[in-house]
């Protein structure tokens, strides 16, 4: 989620990978039994083939590139010197992870053939949409309706921030819907730092619905005063 985003997290993941076999600790043969040079390739690993005027290299099929063949594979293994199984980990999720962000574990991956070393994992991370903010970089931006009185006289409205707290933005008289207000440090995390985005508030002014007769003729009581004032100037040029 967004919030763990810009937290960090730690989280324990569940994979099934390759990883040495307990049968053979790796070697790939039973016990007692050791690998043979491949007499396909010479225990070189790799063969090559005549192509018309060209010489093609590649790995042995034999013995898959290894050099070597088991003449006795393990029952358990047959022969790979891995198998599949289970295993758990525990991820540390910095702050301010984006979309996409991809996290190296060195010597997670599967392991090799044969007692071959193991490679690497890699976790890339998908951040979920977020029913209030939208994140742009380390900045988040949110839309919070203003109620039109506010909005006509000034005053202050309370906006969420991603932390969970909530901050007071002061509305000054005379605010149109689509203005933005920017606070200061109050955005995303930023990662492998100590800085923070900012947060943008766009105010949407809301009409008011749902008006009794008294406040309908104190609205129109105002239209009719407004013309005279010239309090619209944009909708008036």
């Amino acid at each position: 989620s967004l919030e763990e985003a810009f937290k960090g997290k730690t989280e324990n993941i569940t994979l099934t990978t390759a990883v040495t076999c307990d049968s053979c600790s790796g070697s790939g043969g039973e016990k007692g039994s050791q690998p043979e040079s491949c007499p396909t390739c010479q225990g070189r690993g790799r063969i090559r083939a005549q192509q018309g005027f060209f010489t093609v290299e590649r790995s042995c099929h034999a013995c898959q590139g290894l050099g070597k063949i088991i003449k006795n594979p393990c029952t358990k293994c047959a022969g790979s010197g891995r198998m599949r199984k289970q295993k758990s980990l525990k991820v540390n999720i910095p702050a301010g992870v984006e979309e996409g962000t991809r996290i190296r574990l060195s010597g997670e991956g599967e392991v090799g053939m044969r007692g071959g070393p193991p490679g690497d994992l890699y976790i890339f991370l998908s951040i979920k949409p977020h029913p209030f903010f939208q994140r742009e970089d380390a900045d988040l931006h949110c839309r919070i309706p203003v109620p039109m009185i506010t909005a006509t006289l000034g005053g202050e409205i309370e906006a969420p921030t991603i932390e969970g707290g909530r901050v007071k933005v002061s509305i000054p008289a005379g605010t149109q819907s689509g203005r933005q207000f920017r606070l200061r440090g109050k955005g995303m995390s930023v990662m492998r730092s100590g800085q923070r985005g900012d947060m943008y508030v766009h105010v949407a002014v809301e009409t008011p619905v749902n008006l009794s007769k008294k406040q309908k003729d104190l609205l129109k009581q105002f239209g009719t005063e407004e013309k005279s004032s010239h309090s619209s100037p944009e909708s008036e040029s």
